[in-house]
């Protein structure tokens, strides 16, 4: 999930899932091939004619396959399968974040895990998971899309010379910048879905105290947020996703990268050829998601705070920062931290896992 967020020395994958154009070097053809100087009897010129015609389609096939970048397509749907997994696998615990952000109350994040099954059961710890499963699959997808296309946009800018054969490594902060980009497209998606995700998950705060619920459901709770404000009442909070997403995005891909090419270094494993063992490719995820939300737990907070408060409740995000200031202090900014962090490592390591066996599975769409 988004804010279930996120940059993110080249890695496999990075190689793999980046626009790559390799020139193959000459073939290299006998002097005597070519009449430089003595002429060679028939049967040597025959014979240099032939190697030249034999290594002439080995270099053909050669530029193909590394001229062929990785199919966006691929990249779009292995982000879907991860972004399914990190929704199956985190959203207990962000249910709980959400609660513990727009409570007055403090509890600690496993009293609030306790009373949430104590009284709701299953369902109960999955309450709103409709929203952001539908919404989180496409999102990621868009994530992983987004990242592919940050990384052909920082290789483009890029005016460094490459010798030709050779393949393009990207640098940790250019992979870091192409996270960065990859939250733009993804936070247009997601915006909508979080405010529906917070507002159903705050509403079973008012029924534990008796009162009837609003909405019936992600639907009918989106329609009403459409008749109260429209487009602009949906997307409210979308500069604050912005601010999380951004800097998290650039967390999420460049610890992930950066993780799984040191883990390379110590496993002896080539990253132009080698792949890391599921085991280790869920390390990487996993710290890459506590990464993120390190980074992106304030803005959170005052997203979640400014997206389900009452319509006119608050001018702005400025606003939103005096009021939790001046009612609850600095630590307000980190409610919300530990189930954050308790559910970042096993999430994320899901969602990379799962991309990562995805684009496996994709591989004929190269």
């Amino acid at each position: 999930e988004g804010s279930s967020a996120e940059g993110r020395s080249s890695s496999s994958s990075s190689q793999s899932m980046s626009a790559t154009t390799i020139e193959a070097p000459p073939v290299p053809v006998p002097a005597a091939a070519i009449g430089i100087g003595t002429p060679p009897s028939d049967g040597a010129s025959a014979s240099a004619s032939a190697s030249a015609a034999k290594a002439a389609p080995e270099m053909d096939e050669l530029i193909e396959k590394t001229d062929k970048s990785e199919s966006a397509l691929k990249s779009f749907l292995s982000g879907g399968v991860g972004g399914a997994c990190v929704v199956a696998v985190g959203h207990p615990f962000d249910l709980v974040k959400v609660r513990m952000q727009t409570s007055s109350i403090q509890q600690s994040t496993f009293g609030v895990l306790r009373t949430t099954f104590a009284k709701e059961g299953i369902p109960g710890l999955y309450r709103g998971v409709t929203a952001p499963l539908t919404a989180v699959t496409p999102v990621f997808a868009l994530s992983f899309w987004g990242y592919d296309m940050g990384k052909r946009i920082v290789k483009f800018a890029d005016k460094s010379d490459i010798n030709p054969g050779e393949a393009y490594n990207f640098t940790i902060p250019q992979l870091v910048a192409a996270g960065g980009l990859s939250a733009i497209p993804t936070t247009m998606a997601m915006s909508p879905s979080e405010r529906i995700k917070c507002l159903l998950q705050v509403q079973a705060n008012e029924v534990e105290k008796g009162n009837k619920p609003k909405y019936k459901g992600m639907v009918d709770c989106g329609m009403a947020v459409y008749k109260e404000g429209g487009i602009r009442s949906l997307y409210r909070g979308t500069v604050l996703t912005l601010m999380r997403d951004v800097p998290g995005s650039m967390a999420w891909f460049g610890t992930y990268e950066l993780v799984k090419k040191e883990l390379m270094h110590l496993q002896g494993i080539d990253p132009a050829t080698g792949t890391l063992s599921p085991l280790a490719v869920l390390a990487a995820g996993g710290f890459a998601g506590m990464a993120c939300w390190a980074i992106a737990i304030p803005p959170d907070v005052l997203k979640s705070r400014y997206q389900t408060a009452p319509e006119g409740q608050y001018k702005g995000l400025g606003d939103v920062y005096r009021h939790l200031m001046a009612e609850e202090g600095p630590s307000a900014l980190f409610k919300g931290f530990k189930p954050a962090m308790i559910r970042a490592f096993p999430a994320n390591a899901a969602c990379f896992l799962g991309m990562e066996v995805a684009r496996k599975a994709f591989a004929f769409m190269d």
